[in-house]
């Protein structure tokens, strides 16, 4: 007697198996062919999307965290903003009212000129104060929250078929809230302390991937046209491998053009 076997679809099973098995493969030849160590991973997403001047860098102990203040205070900012939003507002895809919207105006206009005012100080003209981390640190919080309150919302909109037209974000306390937990991660930051200083400098560059990822699966999503089909988060798995696959592409890439054009690991260095 012939035995018979279940039908599978072969045709998503496949297609599903190559995007995980693809994601694999490249994930693992990045990881063994930039600096080993957890820091030293962290430090090649880092050279991807930061200068790593040392001048311009926290330290964990003689070691240059990751990226610089600036990147640091970004990504970390981002991190927070994603996760506190989770948390207090699931699948929500409204805009905050104008009482978000203006302080978040006012940390990008923070951001973008402390960081001309940064650059010009690299040449010998006129400045409107001396830079210094600490500024870094805090404008680029500031600038992670404009990132964090503008990707979730859009996030939800294009992933999920039941998303909430309300804010995340609901009103001013919850803001402040907000708020309050990035000082506490700034304070964290600057304590210099390396117990906290060490998974915070994993965890800014593994910020790095998050919005990455989150980014280019909104854009498979929109390209193939599933956007607002996932009703649960095991339909996300594919988008977001996809999505971590094009971003360790854009890492490595990064990583390959500007190592051939400077050949070390290192960050700029500056005169």
């Amino acid at each position: 007697m012939e035995r018979t076997y279940p039908r599978i679809r072969l045709q998503t099973v496949g297609w599903r198996g190559m995007v995980f098995l693809a994601v694999g493969l490249f994930g693992l030849g990045w990881l063994l062919t930039t600096p080993q160590g957890l820091l030293g991973h962290a430090d090649a997403v880092g050279y991807a999307v930061c200068h790593r001047i040392d001048l311009r860098s926290f330290h964990l102990g003689d070691r240059q965290l990751p990226m610089c203040a600036r990147c640091t205070g970004m990504y970390l900012g981002a991190v927070l903003g994603l996760v506190y939003q989770s948390f207090l507002g699931r699948r929500r895809g409204g805009a905050p009212s104008w009482l978000v919207i203006i302080p978040l105006g006012f940390f990008a206009a923070a951001f973008a000129f402390d960081g001309l005012n940064s650059f010009i100080s690299l040449f010998p003209l006129p400045h409107f104060y001396d830079p210094n981390n600490t500024l870094r640190l805090l404008t680029g919080l500031g600038m992670g929250l404009v990132i964090a309150l503008s990707l979730y919302p859009a996030f939800n909109q294009t992933v999920w078929q039941d998303w909430d037209s309300r804010p995340a974000l609901s009103g001013v306390l919850p803001f402040l809230g907000l708020l309050a937990a990035t000082g506490v991660l700034a304070a964290a930051v600057l304590s210099g302390n390396p117990l906290l200083l060490y998974p915070l400098a994993l965890l800014s560059s593994a910020g790095v991937l998050l919005l990455l990822s989150m980014i280019y699966a909104m854009i498979w999503l929109i390209v193939l046209r599933k956007e607002n089909l996932c009703l649960r988060l095991s339909q996300l798995w594919l988008p977001l491998a996809g999505g971590l696959g094009m971003a360790l592409a854009q890492i490595a890439f990064l990583d390959l053009v500007r190592f051939l054009l400077t050949g070390t690991w290192d960050g700029f260095h500056l005169g």
